[in-house]
């Protein structure tokens, strides 16, 4: 995406997140397509801020990373990083702001049976 830039200093890297306003309903969508996205995201609700690797553990690490990266640059998700850990959050408020009922229907329709 064009308006998410790595910025670094000299010693900590800093990951940029879209603005709120800068949120798009089709990214989100096609980043909530994918079902271990969708576990994140289920996941990270259920028991907030969690350590990227606290979560889908048994999935390389490279692929974690990866679906970590399309969440937070849709706006979905939030990542600190705090020292080598990367603690990640879900961007309720943001999210209900822009797309009000979203999480909830999220959450709703893909609750196991």
């Amino acid at each position: 995406m064009s308006n998410v830039r790595l910025c670094y200093t000299t010693h900590m890297r800093t990951l940029m997140h879209p603005r709120m306003e800068e949120l798009r309903f089709s990214v989100v969508l096609q980043a909530l397509s994918d079902p271990a996205r969708l576990h994140i995201i289920r996941a990270l609700l259920h028991d907030p801020p969690q350590a990227c690797q606290d979560i889908l553990p048994q999935m390389p690490k490279s692929t974690r990373s990866y679906h970590f990266r399309v969440l937070r640059e849709a706006g979905i998700t939030h990542t600190v990083i705090i020292g080598s850990q990367h603690v990640v959050t879900v961007r309720q408020h943001d999210l209900e702001t822009r797309f009000p009922g979203l999480l909830k229907g999220l959450v709703q329709a893909t609750a196991p049976d």
